[in-house]
């Protein structure tokens, strides 16, 4: 009686080839689609100067969404100065980040000697501040906010140049259309990872 001896060394290496080609291309696909995600929905921006401590400070990296977002008081947003938004611009026309104090249809009106800010005749409550916005620019209170567009402050008031300057916009009004995203993640530095107030 005769053994058949069957030689099983191509179907492994067939085998072995064709799961190397799986893991590839699962590899593939996760790198396309976190190329896409980062390309449509999220972007890293980092914070430059000292206008929104002390809430984000110089150097922190934050990840910015504009996917399905409409700015409502409260954000902070990241807002494009450079209208044809190409990359060859000068520092003074890069992207700012402020918070959203006020919305199409809302009058903004401070009280710059106490420091308050009013939104509708409602004085806002905000921990957020690291000084009182006792700094005034050029734009003359109180304000109301155009449609379209919006009305941002930064956290830092008496270092920040913002809607109450009329360099900022449109004589201080952000046109939405502007508004590359809202700052959702604060990614560095690592042990200061999370959510932004």
């Amino acid at each position: 009686m005769e053994t058949e001896v069957r030689n099983t060394e191509p179907k492994a290496k067939a085998t072995a080839t064709s799961e190397a080609f799986e893991w590839l291309e699962v590899v593939v696909s996760a790198l396309l689609a976190v190329v896409i995600i980062f390309t449509f929905a999220f972007r890293v921006a980092t914070i430059v100067g000292g206008s929104m401590e002390n809430t984000l400070i110089e150097n922190e990296k934050v990840i910015i969404t504009d996917w399905f977002y409409t700015p409502k008081a409260g954000d902070i947003v990241v807002i494009s100065r450079n209208v044809e938004n190409n990359a060859d611009v000068s520092s003074d026309n890069g992207p700012i980040i402020k918070r959203v104090i006020a919305v199409a249809g809302q009058t903004v009106d401070i009280d710059f000697v106490t420091g308050v800010v009013y939104v509708d005749g409602i004085a806002l409550d905000e921990p957020y501040t690291k000084t009182p916005t006792n700094t005034h620019y050029d734009v003359r209170f109180p304000v109301r906010v155009p449609e379209g567009h919006i009305f941002c402050l930064g956290d830092n008031r008496n270092e920040s140049m913002d809607s109450r300057d009329s360099r900022i916009g449109n004589g201080g009004m952000i046109d939405q259309r502007y508004v590359l995203g809202k700052a959702v993640l604060r990614v560095l530095p690592f042990d200061k990872f999370g959510g932004i107030d």
